[in-house]
């Protein structure tokens, strides 16, 4: 991931990560997320949730191909862009890599301090990044 990319990825807080559902469809939900060296993290944390299996782990199980899409809105529209990430996923409970996810999802959102954030941990490997921006620069 360039220098550029990595950048626009630390200014957002939110992003849409897609996953294929068993019939084939876009299953799209709204993730927070950090960086764990090129790979981006995301996990399953204590914030309620309408069931305990969720589908975007079992969309990964069964197709690890993913995109995160991660956007600025400004009334004013100079200022727009987006960045998608395609990638591919993998589901993490336990291990090194996890506890690196686990930290770098604490250090960026402080939130975690009184959210139960145990996983399982989404870990996306970039294979291609696509950017937009009105102004480019």
């Amino acid at each position: 991931m360039d220098d550029r990319t990595a950048s626009q990825l630390d200014r957002i807080r939110v992003a849409t990560l897609a996953t294929v559902s068993g019939d084939g469809r876009p299953h799209l939900v709204p993730v927070v997320f950090a960086r764990d060296g090129d790979d981006l993290v995301t996990a399953v944390d204590g914030k309620p949730k309408k069931r305990k299996a969720l589908a975007r782990i079992a969309n990964i199980s069964r197709d690890p191909r993913v995109t995160l899409l991660a956007h600025l809105y400004d009334e004013d529209w100079s200022k727009l862009w987006w960045l998608r990430v395609d990638g591919t996923a993998s589901v993490e409970e336990g291990g090194e890599s996890f506890g690196r996810a686990l930290t770098a999802l604490r250090n960026r959102y402080p939130q975690y301090e009184s959210v139960d954030l145990t996983g399982p941990v989404i870990r996306i490997v970039v294979k291609k990044t696509t950017a937009w921006e009105a102004t480019p620069g």
